[in-house]
């Protein structure tokens, strides 16, 4: 019990003593003592101090009289900013802990640096760099350094008491980096500024100008500036100036004026302004059109072309072109220009000024038209006994032509635009006067046209009639008023044109195709031309002989004739005749089936070809020989084990025959010796069927094939005789 009770009073008096100790007032923190303080921002001044023990911060107080200004730092060295430069203050400082903040230390005086020069940096030539600011306060110099931005080269530094300062000799458009700063009577430096500055191009060199004359314009181009950033060049004349930019080493100016002196310049420019302009170069363009043209024709046959001087002509060409494409030209330093001419031509004149630049632009085009020409080469066509059409070549400058024909009583007249006139209703076998004038509206009729005398063709002859004679001769008769004409009869067809001539009333036509319709006319002909034809008259030809005749036996009566259809033959009659008859048909078709024909004898084969109008041509041909008879009596024997005799009665007309078996096992053929009867085949199979026929071989070697077959069978019985049996005809299809 007392053993507990000491330990709760030994607590107790722990518990006592902590709270003495919480309870007892701390003391603030030592004041701070300031090392030294100084200005190195024209806006700031950095204080240094020895550490207090315990202080968690610090308060800076910077008071220059007017203004005071605080700043809290963590430890030294710190800066007070927001300060004026060239300005004196005074500093001090407290240290602050969780106890409190301590008293201010000692003051310690500091003076701000001067505050940095404002750059206003420009580039007035291409060498140089002007560099201008405002007075510092407190400042009694300056220093102002330059060297390249990209570090290249060494560093230029000037010092002075001025507000302005220029460096030269730099290198055109070339960036440039500008330091400056101020110091004070002691000398020390102030805060720095720095700007960047390029400085301007050079101007181009190298320029060349090349001149468009069709296109009035002009191609510059130059060497490339260093630092340049775009160009520009200027063509400056008494009345106009024109321009044009790029960022490259061409440009080209347009709407130049003709007969016009430019002075070119060409200037660079980069951010830093403009380089000067480069030497001017004179361009000259070309001179403008001539005006006020003045053409004439005095005498006739020549033109004069007269206009007026233009600004910067060296020489003038005129040229001429006539509407026919041919063209001529003069040169001329003069203002006149003479050309031959000719009638009936439209002439376009244009004048043209020249230089070194080249050709003026073309002015207007003038054109002069002279007379029209007189047609030379009048043709005069006779269309007919009663009509004449003249043609003739254009002439130039003609516009109309007028055309007249007298006879000494009557005139007939007729005006056209086309070179060519009809002249109707004229009697036949006249003389006229016709004579053919050109007109134009500029010039008018030109009436020195000379007249050409024309007679008109014959009248034309009547055709009476047209005959044939028993030799095919074509006869024809005529009947015509004209002295001393030459008549001409033409036959016209699909077969060709035949003619006879004749100064009388009739000739003869001979060797006219068979199966052939012409049409007949006559033509009267004397040396001042041909009559028109007389109306036609209608001749039709016999029809021709038909051609490919073919005699064809199909049996031994009955022959098959045919032929190929002659022109114009519409029905043929067949005719098959000798001593023993005549066989005849009249067909429509190109063939005839004649029976009743006897075998073995001599016949004449004639066909006759009827047109659809009656007209008979009888064609004869030579004979033709029926076919041999066909042999009798046909019977087979066997001669020994494989041997067979065919045997048959000989028949009027055939001196050969041929025997052909035919069986399974083969075919077998043989041919009698001349004059025989009978045939013998060997070395055939037994036991075979055969179908035999012997037909008769005429003199061409022809076999004839219509005669009658028989069958026989040939049976191998043992014997060596064996035997044929005779199986009967056999039947063809």
């Amino acid at each position: 019990m007392a053993g507990g009770r000491e330990t709760c009073l030994t607590l107790i008096g722990f518990i006592l003593t902590c709270l003495k100790m919480t309870l007892k007032p701390l003391s603030a923190p030592e004041i701070p003592t300031i090392d030294q303080a100084y200005s190195k921002i024209s806006n700031s001044i950095t204080v240094e101090w020895a550490t207090v023990p315990g202080a968690t911060s610090y308060l800076l107080t910077a008071e220059d009289g007017d203004t005071v200004i605080e700043t809290m730092v963590a430890n030294s060295p710190g800066t007070v900013t927001g300060l004026k430069a060239a300005t004196l203050y005074e500093i001090t400082i407290r240290s602050i802990s969780a106890a409190g903040r301590s008293q201010a230390s000692p003051p310690k005086q500091a003076k701000t640096v001067l505050a940095a020069p404002i750059l206003e940096v420009s580039s007035p030539s291409s060498d140089s760099i002007l560099v201008q600011w405002e007075a510092v306060y407190m400042a009694t110099g300056f220093s102002v350094s330059i060297m390249r931005a990209n570090g290249l080269g060494s560093i230029w530094k000037e010092n002075t008491t001025n507000t302005s300062l220029t460096f030269t000799s730099l290198e055109a458009g070339t960036l440039y980096t500008i330091k400056a700063y101020a110091w004070n009577a002691n000398g020390i430096p102030g805060d720095d500024s720095t700007c960047n500055q390029r400085t301007s191009p050079r101007a181009p060199a190298n320029i060349q100008a090349s001149f468009d004359s069709g296109a009035l314009k002009a191609s510059f181009s130059w060497a490339l500036a260093e630092g340049a950033f775009n160009y520009t060049v200027m063509a400056l004349s008494d009345s106009s100036e024109l321009t044009c930019s790029t960022a490259f080493s061409s440009c080209t100016i347009s709407s130049l004026q003709c007969g016009t002196e430019y002075l070119i310049s060409v200037s660079a420019s980069n951010d830093a302004g403009s380089s000067k302009s480069s030497s001017e170069v004179t361009l000259k363009t070309v001179a403008c059109a001539p005006g006020r043209v003045m053409i004439q024709e005095d005498p006739p046959g020549h033109l004069s072309v007269a206009w007026s001087n233009v600004d910067l002509g060296d020489y003038y060409v005129v040229f001429v072109k006539s509407d026919d494409g041919l063209e001529v030209h003069c040169n001329t330093s003069l203002t006149q220009c003479n050309f031959l001419s000719e009638c009936g031509f439209t002439y376009f004149i244009s004048v043209f000024a020249y230089n070194k630049a080249g050709q003026s632009p073309l002015g207007d085009i003038f054109n002069y038209t002279t007379a029209p020409c007189c047609p030379s080469d009048i043709n005069p066509v006779l269309v007919s006994s009663d009509r004449v059409e003249i043609v003739w070549s254009p002439v130039r400058g003609a516009e109309l032509y007028e055309t007249k024909a007298a006879d000494g009583y009557n005139t007939v007249e007729c005006n056209d635009t086309a070179p060519g006139c009809t002249l109707s209703a004229l009697e036949c076998d006249t003389k006229y006067n016709i004579t053919v004038y050109s007109f134009s509206e500029v010039r008018g009729s030109n009436m020195s046209c000379t007249p050409q005398f024309i007679t008109t063709a014959p009248c034309s002859p009547e055709i009476k009639n047209v005959s044939r004679d028993a030799f095919s001769m074509i006869n024809v008769h005529w009947r015509s008023t004209n002295d001393d004409a030459t008549y001409t009869v033409t036959a016209q067809g699909e077969k060709g044109l035949y003619q006879c001539s004749s100064m009388g009333e009739s000739c003869t036509m001979r060797g006219l195709p068979c199966g052939s319709v012409f049409s007949v006319t006559a033509v009267a002909e004397t040396q001042a031309g041909r009559s028109l034809p007389s109306y036609s008259v209608p001749l039709e030809t016999v029809p021709c002989c038909p051609t490919g005749l073919t005699v064809t036996q199909i049996s031994q009566s009955v022959i098959n004739v045919s032929w190929t259809i002659g022109r114009v033959a519409q029905t043929h009659v067949a005719v098959l005749e000798s001593h023993t008859g005549q066989s005849k048909c009249h067909t429509h078709q190109n063939y005839c089936l004649l029976g009743c024909i006897t075998c073995g004898i001599n016949y004449t084969v004639t066909l006759k070809a009827i047109s659809a109008t009656g007209l008979t041509a009888d064609c004869s041909y030579q004979s033709y020989f029926s076919g041999a008879c066909c042999p009798l009596g046909v019977k087979l024997y066997r001669l020994g084990s494989n041997g067979i005799r065919i045997y048959w009665q000989a028949s009027r007309g055939s001196a050969s025959y041929s025997t052909d078996l035919y069986g399974s096992k083969g075919i077998f053929t043989c041919t009698p010796s001349a004059g025989l009867s009978f045939c013998d085949v060997t070395e055939i199979p037994c036991g075979d069927v055969y179908t035999v026929m012997v037909s008769p071989v005429a003199e061409t070697g022809l076999k004839l094939t219509f005669c009658p077959k028989k069958i026989y069978s040939v049976t191998c019985s043992g014997s060596t005789l064996g035997m044929v049996i005779y199986r009967g005809k056999r039947n063809e299809e």
